[in-house]
C-alpha cells in the first residue's frame, strides 16, 4: 500500500475508524473480495459521517487518485448484485 487514506482532522477517533474501515473493504474489493453485505452495510456507517454527497465525492475521489480503487463503482456494483461477495477485480 503506497497511498494514504483521505482523512479528516476534524472528525472524531471513532468517525476516523468507521472511514478507514470502509475504505479499507473498498479495497479489500480490489485485491480479492468482500462479503456484500458486510460493505453495504459499512457504506451506511460511512454515511453517518459523511452524509453530504458532495464530501463523500470528495472523499472518493482522493481515494481513487491515490489509489486507483473507485469508492462509486464498487458501491454501484454491491447495490445492482445479488452476490454473496463483491470483486472488483
Amino acid at each position: 500500500m503506497n497511498y494514504h487514506y483521505p482523512i479528516d482532522l476534524s472528525w472524531s477517533t471513532e468517525e476516523t475508524i468507521v472511514v478507514v474501515e470502509f475504505l479499507a473493504l473498498i479495497e479489500k474489493a480490489y485485491q480479492g473480495s468482500v462479503a456484500r453485505q458486510a460493505l453495504l452495510d459499512q457504506y451506511q456507517e460511512f454515511k453517518k459521517v459523511i452524509p453530504s454527497k458532495s464530501e463523500e465525492k470528495t472523499i472518493g475521489h482522493a481515494f481513487e487518485k491515490t489509489s486507483g480503487f473507485s469508492l462509486y463503482r464498487t458501491i454501484q456494483k454491491a447495490r445492482n448484485e445479488e452476490t454473496k461477495r463483491i470483486s472488483m477485480k
